[in-house]
């Protein structure tokens, strides 16, 4: 069979099908083209799931008719004007989706520039484009009707019309979320109509009160309520966005939303950085929720990836990686022992008649991000933890100075004789009350009803007091009898090699063995008996992915999360009042601590005003 030329209606087909793959990527592509066009108000209209219509209209800046006949043929576009792929500052850039779109459906495009007094139409009439007066206001309204009438195989493919209809409305959630500025409305018989107004935007650099603004809009106030703001400069790199406090999750990572360069993105090293930074906080069944704004100069971010532009790459990959986790990290930390207000929402449900609280995530063993101890796993835990070993102090038997009796020794019964010291309630947690059922300690504040799950909280201070420990300096390690040589392939060696002083500090010593071999004569003293082939393979595969050796401490920070959770007050301890009131005050001195290791709150908050509804006062 002998090569021929396809026939331009059959490329166009063609190239449809990577370029348009349901009614969502053409709403995606023409609304981006909107906004390329300066639009400030973009209203879309769907019928059928967009399978019988989907209207764009906008106020950019129109087109006039030499561009608008352009705008149809492949590969001609406005957005390059100097043929460099590597200063993209446009959403869109490669010049197919009009083309595409004409070549599987019915086209119609009404156009006007704002400095023309009458608009023109292209319509398609037996294949070819027409052109003729029309009036309208300034800006750019495109039709596109009976998607795949051309290509019926592919309308099979497409799934029903309320399905349809959501995946246009996700697409458009983010594109809203990029632009603040601009009003979006989503309308159609399809559905409810949705009206994002456009939010104002400031000057100041460090303002992003225009982007939580229309994340409220979109998220819900529940989320505006529960997120902390994000805004992280590492290198060239910039992080802003909001993500949720661990005791606000979801069942799935549908409500992550991840933008780099205003562009919405679904990313690998993106959402990875993002479970990462979480990684000491919810239960592996639970996700967070979270938008994060990625900026970095044009030049370190490749964006020609795949037809659809959803897909990007970085020149420097574990440093975009780095700077979200840290900047993710960071807004946690400053969020301190603060839990999320469904925590007390959910209990308060619990109370009404036919009420029942929100499910929690259940309870592991063992903390989220451990798995089961295993050979092979990378190291190895003993069955109780060793305290004191390898420079590691065993958690404090008192909550803070001063030193009071071991919180592993019996402690003085809270009789109901006896009263406890009055202290200021003007604490964030109050001062204690009374302890219920041997595990949980009942405070007031200034407003408000505290219960505390003792053995949650102080499982998270100690915890946090080991990653400190773990952050202050060298790892203390523990030398091998006999070196242990793993054969790896050359150019792992040579990156282990490299990473040689960085690996000391976080107490694993290695030095190379001949071309294909790594010797290792010091393991982290914590780890006790790790599987040390196993640990050097997994830290050549991150230096091969992400050039950097964060494995190390994450499987340190593993085993500290099971000595935390074994060395900490256990539920069944009566505890003093002095002693119930240190651990409050250390609450609120520990980042993270309005939740344990595994996911869970370690606290809920009633306020009084909740309490006098209940009863019925208000």
């Amino acid at each position: 069979m002998r090569i021929r030329q396809l026939p331009n209606d059959l490329v166009n087909k063609i190239a449809a099908g990577e370029v348009i793959e349901r009614p969502a990527s053409i709403v995606k592509e023409l609304v981006e083209n909107s906004l390329d066009a300066g639009a400030t108000r973009i209203a879309i209209t769907t019928g059928a799931g967009g399978k019988s219509l989907i209207r764009i209209e906008d106020d950019g800046y129109g087109m006039g008719e030499e561009d608008l006949r352009l705008s149809v043929e492949r590969h001609a576009t406005s957005k390059l004007p100097e043929d460099d792929l590597d200063h993209i500052s446009t959403l869109g850039f490669r010049g197919e989706a009009l083309a595409s779109i004409s070549a599987v459906a019915d086209l119609r495009i009404a156009t006007r520039p704002r400095d023309e007094e009458l608009g023109l139409q292209l319509r398609f009439v037996d294949g070819d484009a027409v052109i003729s007066p029309h009036p309208m206001p300034h800006g750019t309204v495109i039709e596109v009707r009976e998607l795949f009438k051309n290509v019926p195989a592919r309308l099979k493919f497409l799934k029903s019309d309320r399905a349809e209809s959501n995946a246009i409305t996700d697409v458009m959630k983010r594109l809203a979320m990029s632009k603040p500025h601009v009003q979006f409305i989503l309308s159609g018989s399809d559905r409810q109509t949705l009206n994002w107004p456009a939010q104002p935007v400031s000057d100041a650099e460090d303002d992003f009160q225009g982007d939580k603004n229309r994340l409220g809009q979109i998220l819900g106030l529940d989320f505006a309520q529960n997120a902390v703001p994000i805004d992280y400069q590492r290198g060239p790199v910039r992080v802003r966005g909001m993500a949720a406090l661990p005791t606000y999750t979801k069942a799935n990572s549908l409500s992550q939303f991840y933008f780099v360069n205003g562009r919405p993105v679904r990313d690998k090293v993106l959402l990875g950085a993002l479970r990462g930074a979480y990684a000491d906080f919810l239960h592996r069944d639970r996700f967070p929720v979270a938008a994060l704004f990625v900026d970095l100069p044009s030049q370190d971010l490749d964006v020609n990836v795949h037809p659809a532009k959803a897909e990007v790459r970085f020149r420097d990959a574990g440093l975009v990686r780095a700077a979200v986790i840290r900047g993710v990290m960071n807004a946690l930390d400053a969020a301190g022992f603060r839990a999320s207000k469904t925590v007390s929402d959910a209990t308060l449900n619990a109370f009404q008649p036919g009420g029942a609280p929100q499910p929690q995530p259940a309870a592991p063993s063992q903390p989220s991000h451990v798995a089961p101890n295993a050979t092979g796993d990378g190291f190895a835990m003993p069955q109780q933890p060793q305290w004191g070993h390898a420079g590691f102090t065993p958690p404090p038997p008192s909550f803070g100075a001063p030193r009071m009796q071991d919180l592993h020794q019996p402690s003085a019964r809270m009789e109901k004789s006896e009263e406890i010291p009055p202290e200021d309630d003007d604490f964030p947690l109050g001062s204690a009350r009374a302890q219920l059922f041997e595990n949980y300690i009942v405070a007031q504040g200034p407003d408000s009803l505290i219960v505390v799950d003792q053995h949650a909280a102080h499982e998270r201070l100690v915890y946090e007091r080991f990653k400190k420990e773990l952050s202050d300096g060298p790892v203390p390690a523990q030398r091998q009898l006999i070196p242990v040589v793993v054969e790896l392939p050359e150019e792992d060696c040579d990156r282990l090699e490299e990473a040689q002083e960085e690996l000391a500090q976080v107490g694993l010593g290695v030095e190379r063995f001949g071309p294909r071999a790594i010797a290792v004569h010091e393991t982290p003293a914590i780890l006790k008996h790790p599987n040390v082939e196993k640990l050097i393979n997994d830290v050549a595969d991150q230096l091969a992915e992400w050039d950097n050796i964060s494995i190390v401490r994450e499987r340190l920070e593993e085993v500290a999360a099971r000595m935390a959770c074994h060395g900490s007050v256990r539920s069944g301890r009566r505890l003093r009042a002095e002693e119930m009131n240190m651990l409050l005050r250390d609450m609120e001195a520990t980042p993270h601590s309005g939740q344990c290791i595994h996911g869970r709150p370690t606290y809920v908050e009633l306020k009084k005003a909740d309490i006098e509804r209940l009863f019925g006062r208000r």
